[in-house]
């Protein structure tokens, strides 16, 4: 009698119903696979968990693996079976979920202090296990009941993300110091070399030297983020938009080292080194997951940097991104999109890494965010510029222009004061249909991205309605993309679908080669 694995009990159930559970979980892995792909496949995601998985199946094959395994295939309730197969003492109780936190009626709903403190849920990791996916979302979805009832929420993300990526960053550094070391190299060298790590960590950066200061944290802090910088060009700016050491957000000096010293606590529960996780690309995943889980806690605030996921998924399915292509976000935000187009590439049997990804943000702590996202998600050669597209487009080569096959964005809806004084004259002729008016930028952003794909190039961008029937210069430059058959669907979506307004949007898919019955037609 054994215990069944997670893989070995899939390997008992017929291609057939393989394929169903690989499709439940949207594993994306190919139809004409052999069998053996398919438990693989859903043997290593962390999605698919073994107990998820038992909950699909019916009696019969959960009987049929108890079997398969010599274990005792007697009962009709499900639960006592799948209790049987995990190795669970059979009438257990399920670990009761944590009571919400209590919100106290005043200050808009802070959560109820105690002696000052905000009292975070105690959450327990595993000992000796590699850390799961879940696992390491709920930990560091904790962290922000440290800083709840302390900062505004949209706040939270930036110290988090921060602290996050210290941590992995000191962890990967620590762990490729010791393999060198064991791999024969000088002890010298590994620790000091510069040429031997991905990222450097100098000493005052790493966690060790973090985890020992009591006093005046914020500031140490930010000297570490500083000597990260100074150390590693690819991560110039990346964390300069974030300061712990701020009296704004803080509080004074000893509320400062009360919170963050708990946060850097919290953290240093964390083993973020290859070795202690459980799947490769996780941390990306995690990443992904508190920055959907900010904008929720944040509303409308929390929300301006974030596209939500299911409309990203849609624009992604929409414009079939494929290896070897260009694809660029103008308005990247957190990056989100762009990471969507790797994953759609890698589900479809492509190479997620033979894409060359660019992006362009504008606000400094967002455009951190992306390019932590980034190199979280293993793409540090993704090119995500700061600055204005509008007024200062920054996805120039040879003094023109790149080209693109891809360009998918989520610009800000009709935003005011978008730039009409630099489109009037713009030196790269985007803007050839028309000038916007001054208050709406919507085919400001249009228009950018129609004058950078290439000849077979599409767009795939969110727009408000009001794109679609708002009349003087909007309705020429309408007019004028019609008559060169750019616009090659119109897809409406629902209201309140965004974090930042309850109107229905749109999305536009332009193309610059389209194909047989779509040339001269537009879909709605």
């Amino acid at each position: 009698m054994s215990r069944p694995s997670k893989r070995s009990a899939l390997e008992t159930l017929t291609k057939a119903r393989l394929v169903e559970l690989d499709q439940s979980f949207e594993l994306g892995t190919p139809q004409n696979h052999a069998k053996a792909k398919f438990v693989e496949a859903l043997a290593s995601s962390k999605r698919a968990s073994f107990e998820k998985v038992l909950e699909l199946l019916s009696r019969n094959e959960l009987k049929d693996i108890c079997r398969a395994h010599e274990l005792d295939d007697g009962g009709k309730a499900k639960r006592k079976i799948i209790a049987r197969i995990l190795g669970r003492e059979e009438g257990s109780k399920p670990t009761p979920k944590p009571k919400p936190t209590k919100k106290s009626s005043k200050r808009g709903g802070r959560v109820k202090k105690t002696s000052g403190k905000v009292e975070p849920e105690q959450i327990e990791l595993p000992t000796g296990a590699k850390l799961t996916v879940a696992e390491l979302e709920k930990y560091l979805w904790s962290a922000a009941d440290i800083l709840r009832g302390s900062i505004d929420s949209s706040d939270y993300k930036s110290f988090i993300f921060g602290m996050l990526f210290l941590k992995r960053l000191s962890d990967r550094f620590e762990e490729e110091a010791q393999k060198l070391i064991a791999d024969g190299e000088d002890e010298d060298v590994a620790w000091t070399d510069p040429d031997e790590h991905q990222f450097f960590v100098p000493e005052k950066a790493r966690w060790s030297a973090i985890q020992q200061t009591a006093s005046n944290v914020g500031a140490v802090l930010n000297k570490a983020c500083a000597a990260l910088e100074e150390s590693n060009s690819s991560l110039e700016g990346v964390l300069q938009g974030i300061d712990f050491n701020d009296p704004n957000r803080l509080g004074d000096t000893k509320n400062r080292d009360t919170v963050l010293a708990r946060l850097v606590q919290h953290f240093s529960k964390l083993n973020l080194r290859n070795d202690g996780l459980s799947e490769p690309d996780m941390l990306g995943r995690a990443y992904e997951y508190l920055i959907e889980k900010f904008a929720d806690d944040a509303g409308k605030k929390g929300g301006e940097f974030y596209t939500p996921h299911k409309v990203v998924a849609m624009i992604v399915e929409l414009l079939e991104p494929k290896e070897g292509m260009r694809i660029c976000d103008p308005t990247c935000g957190s990056g989100g999109m762009l990471i969507q187009c790797g994953n759609y590439v890698k589900r479809h049997g492509g190479n997620e890494y033979d894409l060359t990804l660019h992006g362009q943000e504008k606000n400094l702590g967002t455009w951190g965010i992306c390019k932590m996202n980034m190199l979280l998600h293993g793409r540090p050669s993704a090119r995500i510029e700061k600055g204005d597209t509008i007024r200062d487009p920054k996805l120039i080569e040879h003094g023109e222009l790149v080209l693109y096959d891809r360009v998918i964005a989520n610009p800000p809806f009709s935003l005011d004061e978008w730039g009409r004084e630099v489109a009037e004259a713009d030196k790269f002729g985007r803007f050839r249909f028309g000038v916007p008016p001054k208050t709406k930028g919507d085919l400001a952003f249009v228009q950018h991205m129609a004058a950078t794909i290439n000849a077979g190039g599409k767009v795939g961008v969110v727009m408000p309605h009001g794109v679609l029937f708002r009349g003087s210069a909007e309705g020429k430059i309408r007019a004028g993309m019609l008559r060169e058959d750019l616009f090659e669907a119109v897809i409406g979506l629902p209201p309140k679908l965004f974090y930042g307004t309850g109107i229905p949007a749109a999305v536009l898919v332009l193309s610059r080669k389209k194909v047989g019955g779509r040339k001269g037609k537009v879909l709605f």
